[in-house]
């Protein structure tokens, strides 16, 4: 294994104290493994197969893996390089999230250091054995192998080379290999902080490499793209196939924001040699014929290495603000996680007392949705059909209201027309006219007449036609009923899931909540039986005023649309909307006369008009109390009322104890998840103390709003976080105290306490805690007297090993 000596004095000018300390804390976020649940900025290496991947790599990084033609990458390689006085090499796997639990802990457990570069191709070779990759077995994985390399002038970078794209399956490639290759590089590809180095070889038309299509559909405005041209010296100096990779390398051909480069890989064909062989190799073929046009800046490793460090750079930078937000989300999706799965619950009281507290939140919650105070995190967003259905309060009012609308069209079942009505009923109603009205009622009263004088009616009768007239109520009020115990059972899933996990919740709804419900289910309908058995078998009652001044307003309407007939027919006109001139003598004896009520000698029919009057104004005024009482007296007191009783806190102490230990006992899947999520918050929480720290750096941020982003996080995680890292005690010192002329400034980002030398902080005398999966490029001083930095609070570390370290 050889090691290429670097110059970094270019990359050591790019890059700031703290922009390197924020890519050191960048790779040490993915050593974590927070990179499992956000997408953390990378440089990600994509190519057809034999494309030259590998050999690019090589020469970015000065690591010289074994390379042959007939091989390829046959899983993802995370090269992480850094900065440090010491020379080393850590190589470790991070298994796929689709192996299994056990394929994960035993693939996790490998993780071997060594102190120099020689055994790092057996180290790899044992590393592709774990992953069960071998020349007659499985071809290829989806895995990921970290190679972590350290030294005195490693640049800061993290790349991440991918399998080759296949175009075609052979005998050693089968087609399910075509297949995960193209998955695992689109995988990549699509995560939105990673750097495209899509590399293309001049020995085939770049038109027909896979790599570019995957690449334009990943990242269609190539704003995160940037090309890399391989092994130009196969190319046959003046001719067109040349010409045209030097227009691809002026960003002609086709266009990516972050442009393109130009490699000429090491020829393994021609024996092994150094990368220092190959890099005066490369500068000599750049200076000469048509690639001595291009600019310096887009040809060779040396001036790749320095784009590629300062894009590196760039998009952690311009995502650091993002990436906090995305943290900080799921950090407090997993608090709400957390909070429905409770504390750990082993015994009866245990149990209980998670129950008490799930019932009290319960019932506060509903309570609050009966009241109408949408103010809780609960009811989210309106306009969605979820937050809709949660809010009881307001759809319970929209189905009232609904209810009216449709019990006054369609509740009554003859429907009257009135000055050519074609007012449209449903299949139930009956449309007729005021007279067939009249003669049906008159057949009515022939039959049921007692001892009533002619010309009056019998007030049964009035009776008899109500209850005709009001036969759909029944239908429409069940309907109405079942709507909103609906909307009530609904909203009750909702409520319960929020408060306590799933399995907890479902057994929850199911035991206590649903058979509940069923009995204010009955209690609605007898309710609503009662206000109709009232209407539809009692003798019409009311003392409502409203009933004589219906009556008369029905009378007064006939009697004003009689007076209108008449004295436009009198006066020969259309309208009495306007004013006519009068030329003739007016006989007020004829005009008296017309306007006269011309009596009705049908005794009979008169009644039956009358009785017809009576029964309309009595049915306005009983549909407007029973849909009241349906509203109040059934859906408000039977239902909404009844829903914060459901499950209380009285309700959970007096559950029999196999009840307690059905619903609250813990299975092996909530243990199991309790802890993934207790790892999850914990490295989400170390994430975004680590992001926080660099927010507010001169030269990472330009945008004010980043801080007021930050602000809110702080703030949002400052009650509530699971915990944060422990920041390494630094001696603030100044230069002649620590004699180090290369001593540092403090950062801006690091609390005032440090910033401010008036500020006095005891001396911590604990060791720092060490992470010993991680290589900060940065070491360690030792503590002296003087001010140190504060510490923040570690976080209480979950009962298990997050990741296995070496």
């Amino acid at each position: 294994m050889t090691l290429t000596q670097f110059k970094t004095e270019a990359l050591e000018g790019l890059c700031t104290r703290e922009q390197l300390d924020l890519l050191d804390s960048i790779d040490t976020l993915r050593s974590q493994g927070i990179s499992h649940y956000v997408s953390l900025p990378q440089i990600i290496v994509c190519g057809d197969q034999s494309s030259g991947k590998s050999s690019v790599l090589e020469a970015i990084s000065g690591v010289s893996f074994p390379v042959k033609s007939s091989l390829c990458t046959r899983f993802p390689t995370e090269l992480v390089l850094r900065k440090n006085s010491q020379v080393g090499v850590r190589v470790s796997i991070v298994p796929h999230q689709s192996r299994s639990e056990a394929e994960q802990r035993s693939l996790g457990s490998f993780c071997e250091q060594l102190d120099g570069f020689d055994g790092l191709a057996n180290l790899i070779e044992n590393a592709k054995a774990a992953m069960g990759i071998s020349t007659h077995g499985k071809a290829f994985s989806n895995d990921l192998l970290r190679v972590e390399v350290s030294g005195p002038d490693r640049p800061h970078l993290t790349i991440v080379d991918l399998p080759g794209l296949i175009h075609s399956e052979t005998r050693q490639q089968s087609a399910d290999d075509v297949q995960l290759v193209q998955d695992v590089v689109q995988s990549y590809m699509s995560e939105p902080r990673s750097v495209i180095l899509a590399v293309v070889s001049a020995k085939n038309d770049f038109a027909n490499q896979i790599v570019l299509r995957l690449a334009r559909a990943a990242d269609p405005s190539g704003i995160r793209t940037l090309g890399v041209i391989s092994k130009p010296d196969a190319l046959v100096p003046g001719s067109e196939s040349e010409a045209s990779f030097v227009s691809l390398a002026k960003n002609q051909e086709v266009e990516f924001r972050l442009g393109w480069h130009v490699l000429r890989n090491m020829d393994s064909e021609k024996g092994q040699s150094s990368l220092f062989d190959r890099n005066i190799q490369e500068r000599n073929f750049f200076s000469q014929g048509i690639w001595e046009e291009l600019p310096r800046s887009l040809v060779g490793v040396d001036a790749l290495r320095t784009r590629l460090s300062s894009l590196l750079l760039g998009q952690i930078a311009s995502e650091l603000p993002s990436l906090i937000d995305e943290i900080n989300i799921k950090a407090n999706s997993c608090r709400m996680q957390l909070q429905k799965l409770g504390d750990p619950r082993a015994t009866g009281d245990e149990q209980r007392l998670y129950l008490l507290h799930i019932s009290q939140a319960f019932q506060s919650l509903v309570k609050a949705a009966v009241d109408g105070t949408y103010n809780e995190p609960f009811f989210g967003d309106a306009k969605t059909n979820a937050g809709c259905q949660k809010r009881i309060r307001a759809v319970i009012q929209n189905l009232n209201e609904e209810f009216t609308k449709k019990i006054s069209l369609r509740g009554h079942l003859r429907h009257v027309l009135e000055n050519e009505d074609q007012r449209s009923v449903s299949k139930h109603q009956i449309r007729i006219t005021r007279e067939e009205y009249v003669r049906h009622i008159e057949t009515l009263l022939k039959k049921t007449r007692g001892r009533e004088l002619p010309g009056t009616f019998n007030h049964l009768i009035v009776k008899d036609l109500f209850q005709e007239q009001s036969s759909p109520w029944e239908d429409i009020t069940q309907s109405h009923i079942a709507a909103t115990w609906a909307a009530a059972r609904d909203f009750l899933q909702h409520s319960v899931s929020y408060v306590a996990d799933g399995a907890t919740s479902k057994t929850i709804f199911h035991k206590v909540i649903l058979p509940a419900l069923e009995d204010l289910r009955h209690e609605l309908e007898r309710g609503s039986q009662e206000f109709l058995k009232s209407h539809q078998r009692g003798h019409p009652i009311t003392y409502n005023h409203y009933f004589t001044e219906t009556l008369q307003d029905t009378r007064s309407g006939r009697q004003k649309e009689a007076f209108r007939e008449a004295i436009q027919s009198y006066f020969g006109v259309d309208t009495l909307s306007t004013t006519h001139p009068v030329e003739h003598t007016i006989n007020l004896r004829g005009l008296y006369n017309s306007l006269l009520q011309k009596t009705i000698p049908d005794m009979t029919r008169f009644a039956s008009e009358e009785a017809l009057d009576c029964m309309l104004a009595y049915y306005k005024v009983a549909l407007k109390r029973f849909v009241d009482d349906i509203a109040t007296e059934v859906i408000e007191v039977k239902l909404l009322s009844a829903l914060p009783a459901l499950f209380t806190p009285v309700t959970a102490f007096q559950m029999p104890i196999p009840l307690v230990t059905e619903i609250a006992g813990e299975s092996e899947e909530i243990q199991g998840l309790r802890e993934q999520l207790n790892k999850k918050l914990w490295i989400l929480t170390k994430g975004s103390d680590t992001c926080r720290l660099f927010v507010g750096i001169r030269g990472l941020d330009s945008d004010a709003a980043v801080a007021d982003k930050v602000q809110q996080s702080q703030e949002a995680l400052s009650e509530n976080s699971y915990g944060s890292i422990e920041l390494p005690e630094e001696v603030v010192l100044s230069d002649s105290e620590s004699g180090n002329e290369h001593s540092r400034p403090c950062s801006p980002a690091l609390p005032e306490q440090i910033a401010n030398p008036e500020i006095s902080v005891e001396q911590h005398t604990t060791e720092l805690e060490k992470h010993p999966t991680t290589c900060s490029s940065t070491s360690v001083r030792k503590k002296k007297k003087g001010k140190v930095a504060p510490r923040i609070q570690p976080p209480v570390e979950p009962p298990f090993e997050p990741f296995v370290e070496c």
